[in-house]
């Protein structure tokens, strides 16, 4: 009984702590090589790494409970990028984006599938698996590398927003939800068994034609409604007069939770309510109302994400990692990211150290762990184990490393673009 006490005030003091840190942390790291990211994973491994009560969280045997507070964290976070984005969507003004999305994120999840699979030895559905979840960036660790708030436009328009950023920001909107398809269709290869085949028609014409149209149409839907209901109504009944920042938690649940009970994916359809949201009135303050109060739950989230992350690193996490997957996941971060980056960008007019920055900074994070944790509750495959020590390497080396250098380099670009600004003046 005195345990149990002790793990559950212990829980609420570690809560606590990682809150207090959420308030101090981003002004402890102001122009530091430090990211919030960083330490509230080292918070996490050092408060369960400690000899007390407190039972490190493990998500193979919780893998319900992961799924949930990841997908929640996830579509939060989708739902903060799409509110960020000032452009216009448009085929000429968002072509980074959809080069990313239609040669990066595939070529990333074939070449991470044959990694898994030549590199860790894993079953070819599993190796799937793998590709199709490390391959998307992540919109909940990416804040150091993306847009600011709404109406932070230059004086140029819409087309001089910082194009790395917006590119980063887009992408990591859009790929959680592209990413879906390779995840059924790993699962559905995991549930074929011998019949290596037969699932391929279903796959393509409900995992992948009926479920993106779904996720598409219903965000679309749904974010001009309540566009109409917060701007066009008449003021005293409109949702905007009431400035409450909740609204767009709304807008995330509702968009969410509409969209799969239908059969579509929700978190396509949480970023695209998002943007139309944003589109409905583009200028009107109260989108600054519902960023900040995203914001203000996708870093609570992000932090409690991440000590849990800690926990169950120091609970063994990493205990099946061996040093072929442990190359595979580094390889995913430092190899195949840049490749597959460069390979989508190639012949466009970017300057290169904008190309290269957008190369790097695919960051992986809890997206990837809600995949998996999704598949895995879906379908039985093999090396489970193996699976979440090789994903969970690729995230820790991601926050670790992009974590130390998003803040240099940015800043770095963001004097460079304002040199050549000056200059061309």
């Amino acid at each position: 009984m005195l345990a149990a006490l002790d793990a559950h005030a212990i829980g609420f003091a570690v809560a606590g702590l990682a809150v207090l840190g959420g308030a101090l942390w981003p002004v402890v790291v102001r122009n530091r090589p430090l990211s919030t990211p960083i330490l509230s994973l080292l918070l996490g491994v050092i408060a369960f790494a400690l000899p007390t009560a407190l039972a490190a969280p493990d998500p193979l045997r919780h893998v319900d409970a992961t799924e949930v507070v990841t997908e929640i964290g996830v579509i939060v976070s989708l739902m903060g990028a799409g509110l960020k984005l000032d452009r216009p969507i448009g085929w000429r003004r968002w072509a980074t984006t959809w080069r990313l999305l239609a040669i990066t994120l595939p070529l990333s999840v074939v070449l991470v599938a044959l990694l898994g699979w030549w590199g860790a030895a894993l079953a070819p559905a599993s190796a799937l698996l793998l590709g199709a979840v490390l391959a998307p960036t992540d919109p909940v660790l990416a804040a150091d590398v993306q847009v600011g708030p709404p109406g932070e436009r230059t004086d140029e328009g819409d087309d001089a927003e910082d194009q790395v950023r917006f590119s980063l920001t887009s992408e990591a909107g859009l790929n959680d939800a592209l990413a879906f398809p390779f995840t059924n269709a790993a699962v559905a290869m995991a549930l074929a068994g011998s019949d290596s085949t037969g699932w391929l028609l279903h796959w393509l014409s409900v995992d992948v034609i009926y479920k993106l149209v779904v996720g598409l149409a219903g965000g679309v839907l749904i974010g001009r409604l309540l566009g109409r209901l917060t701007f066009a109504l008449p003021e005293q009944t409109a949702l905007a007069s009431q400035g409450l920042g909740f609204v767009a938690l709304t807008g995330t649940f509702l968009s969410y939770g509409a969209t799969e009970v239908v059969g579509g994916y929700g978190f396509l359809a949480v970023f695209v309510t998002a943007v139309t949201y944003r589109a409905y009135e583009r200028d009107h303050a109260y989108h600054q109302t519902l960023h900040d109060f995203t914001e203000q739950i996708e870093h609570l989230l992000t932090i409690g994400l991440l000590v849990l992350l800690g926990g169950a690193i120091a609970g063994g996490l990493l205990a099946a990692l061996t040093w072929q997957a442990a190359l595979v996941a580094l390889a995913v971060v430092f190899v195949v990211r840049p490749v597959t980056v460069l390979a989508g960008l190639g012949g466009t007019d970017l300057p290169s150290g904008e190309r290269a920055a957008i190369a790097f900074f695919g960051i992986r994070g809890i997206g990837s762990l809600y995949y998996l944790a999704y598949a895995l509750n879906t379908a039985p495959f093999e090396g489970a184990e193996v699976l979440w020590a090789t994903v969970a390497f690729a995230v820790v080396s991601s926050v670790l490393v992009h974590g130390v250098l998003a803040t240099p380099v940015m800043r770095r670009l963001d004097v460079r673009r304002e040199l050549v600004r000056t200059s061309a003046t």
